[in-house]
């Protein structure tokens, strides 16, 4: 059986909160909402570090951007 870590359980509702527009290294609040429905939010940078990885994660990855701009041609 696999014994998970207590913050791994499942039990939790995690939320990535953004206000205004997707924007390389953009500032966001991690909201993880526990059974019993205390909150933990912490401060984070989104990992997204460049305007072609914002059009590559709006298009769902890169390989779904790669296809839409060959059909697209």
């Amino acid at each position: 059986m696999l014994d998970l870590h207590p913050a791994l359980q499942g039990d939790k509702l995690v939320d990535i909160r953004l206000e205004g527009e997707l924007k390389p290294q953009r500032e966001a609040t991690l909201v993880v909402t526990r059974a019993d429905g205390s909150r933990f939010e912490r401060a984070l940078i989104l990992r997204i570090d460049t305007p072609i990885e914002v059009e590559y994660y709006r298009h769902g990855g890169i390989l779904p951007f790669v296809l839409r701009q060959l059909l697209a041609a």
